[in-house]
């Protein structure tokens, strides 16, 4: 059997090679908008527009994505690693229901909280209104915070995006150093000084890695920023492309955006260093829970609350009411068709990303080394761009590869065609994938590595070749890692509004898109069906990582 072996891995290269071949195909489809938008940089343009940015609003550029940055890494850290503090290392009122419920704002879209709250903030709001009746006061005598600002954008982010943060740090809380801990007490540390001196530093790669997620969403961001009237790269992108009409000046921001998610990602990166995130204690972290006195117990509580509140309960029963109070019905048939275009972008590329997922990831287990090893790594580069990046990446070569086709049609046919892929429902699909193999990636890759070998040598001793072991063996055996994969991608799908506003067909609206247009013109009660819409979908992932926190709290 042992010398049987190197002949069938042979076999199996030989056999294998035509799935290599389309995996490899199908990885550089997924890097040709990087590419594309690198090559339009590099391309000679008349240069004005890029001169008007960097005199005028380039700096301005720089420094308000700087402070986002800063201002969303400090919340989502104080945050996400205070609330993980918390459910793991002491007992409190209401510590096993906050331990999954602290993930929904994970739910929320930022543009739709930022849609909720300025609803409930502004001059003419609930709260102002209420103000002015309780005090008797008028606009000049008080002052009252501005949401729509930079500030109010970081409060956004903060509250919605903390949830990295937190599940990375539980985790790390919970299966890393309970005997530490223990010892440290014993050593005369108090529960705070354990913390600062033990906790903390064992979960800092976890808490790295949590806030380069957030930062990476708060960089991919458009609806928010461009909602507040916040001058960020997203939006000088979009600016740049469609009101100057110079797509080498978009070009040129993405790829200095880009460059800020590279930046953030070897941060993490550098931070992480030699540390795994495998549980390597056969002691779990329950054993060490504080419990707390009743005065603490219930400054806990309200610690605890006060995130869940502001990150999900509030907004969402705000758009809710907002929803059932509209004069216009949300069941509207135009409601239906918005959830049918969203539903069809999103389950076409949900289906797309996660066949080419089983694909790469299939042909990376047969061929591990050389090729398919980086192919499989620059295929999940897109999660790290933001979508307004891969749209300008993906319309450039689209683009380019219409004017080809119209005008071969044209010599040979004489036919006049226009563009047949630009604006259309497949070169939406197509950016949507490339933003999103990631996610069904990485949950393909944990399913595979799952199923021993040696079934497949299994199957190759029975003569069947990559292709029939894929579809009889492993296909059964990771059906429930692809559903997963195809729900995460639908859901984040369903919320993805930069790609989708550029990539969009003439007259083609989705839930995001809708609701972005109708709170941009001030017309947020119409924007609360769709937008709660949104948020009802996103609950679905989240309910079921929820029971997976609740099965490893056991």
């Amino acid at each position: 059997m042992q010398r049987a072996l190197p002949f069938l891995s042979n076999f199996q290269t030989r056999r294998g090679a035509p799935l290599r071949t389309w995996a490899l195909l199908a990885a550089g489809l997924m890097t040709a908008p990087l590419l594309a938008v690198a090559l339009k940089v590099l391309t000679p343009g008349t240069g004005d527009t890029w001169a008007h940015l960097l005199d005028t609003v380039l700096p301005d550029y720089i420094r308000t994505t700087l402070w986002l940055c800063l201002g969303v890494g400090l919340g989502v850290t104080a945050l996400g690693v205070g609330a993980a503090w918390l459910v793991t290392r002491h007992d409190f009122p209401g510590r096993s229901t906050f331990e999954w419920a602290l993930l929904l704002p994970l739910a929320m879209p930022a543009y739709v909280m930022a849609y909720a709250y300025t609803d409930l903030l502004q001059y003419v709001g609930p709260v102002q209104s209420w103000l002015r009746e309780a005090f008797g006061w008028r606009r000049a005598d008080y002052w009252f915070p501005d949401v729509r600002s930079l500030g109010g954008a970081i409060v956004m982010f903060s509250l919605v995006l903390y949830p990295y943060v937190y599940m990375l740090a539980r985790t790390a809380f919970l299966e890393r150093g309970a005997g530490m801990i223990e010892a440290g007490r014993v050593l005369g540390l108090s529960p705070l000084q354990a913390f600062w001196r033990l906790s903390l530093p064992l979960a800092r790669p976890a808490i790295a890695g949590g806030v380069a997620l957030a930062l990476m969403e708060t960089l991919a961001d458009y609806g928010t920023v461009s909602y507040f009237a916040v001058q960020t790269f997203t939006t000088g992108i979009y600016r740049a492309w469609f009101s100057l009409g110079d797509r080498t000046a978009a070009a040129q921001l993405a790829m200095v955006l880009l460059a800020f998610v590279v930046v953030v990602l070897v941060l993490e990166r550098v931070s992480r260093g030699g540390s795994r995130f495998h549980d390597s204690s056969l002691r779990r972290s329950s054993s060490t829970r504080v419990r707390l006195p009743a005065v603490r117990g219930l400054l806990a509580t309200l610690a605890c609350l006060m995130p869940l509140v502001a990150g999900f309960l509030l907004p969402a029963g705000v758009m809710l009411h907002m929803a059932v109070t509209d004069a216009e019905s949300p069941l509207s048939p135009r409601f239906f068709t918005l959830a049918g275009n969203s539903m069809l972008v999103a389950g076409s590329t949900a289906l797309l990303a996660t066949g080419l997922a089983l694909l790469i990831a299939y042909a990376a287990r047969l061929h591990p080394g050389g090729a398919m090893r980086w192919a499989h790594r620059v295929a999940g580069l897109g999660y790290a761009l933001p979508g307004s990046v891969i749209a300008v990446g993906v319309l450039i070569p689209v683009t380019l590869l219409d004017h080809g086709l119209a005008a071969v049609l044209r010599d040979s046919f004489g036919w006049q065609v226009g563009l047949l892929l630009t604006g259309s429902i497949a070169a939406l699909v197509y950016a949507c994938v490339v933003r999103y193999l990631t996610a069904a990636l990485q949950a393909v890759d944990s399913g595979l590595a799952r199923i021993t070998p040696r079934m497949e040598q299994a199957a190759r001793m029975l003569g069947h070749t990559p292709t029939q072991t894929l579809r009889r063996v492993h296909l059964p055996l990771l059906r429930g890692s692809a559903l997963t994969a195809a729900l995460l991608v639908f859901i984040d799908v369903m919320k993805e509004l930069p790609a989708t506003l550029v990539m969009r067909p003439f007259n083609f609206d989705t839930l995001a898109t809708q609701a972005y247009t109708l709170a941009s013109d001030e017309r947020l009660a119409e924007a609360s069906a769709p937008a709660l819409a949104i948020v009802v979908a996103g609950l679905l992932p989240l309910l079921v990582l929820s029971r997976q926190i609740l099965k490893s709290a056991r």
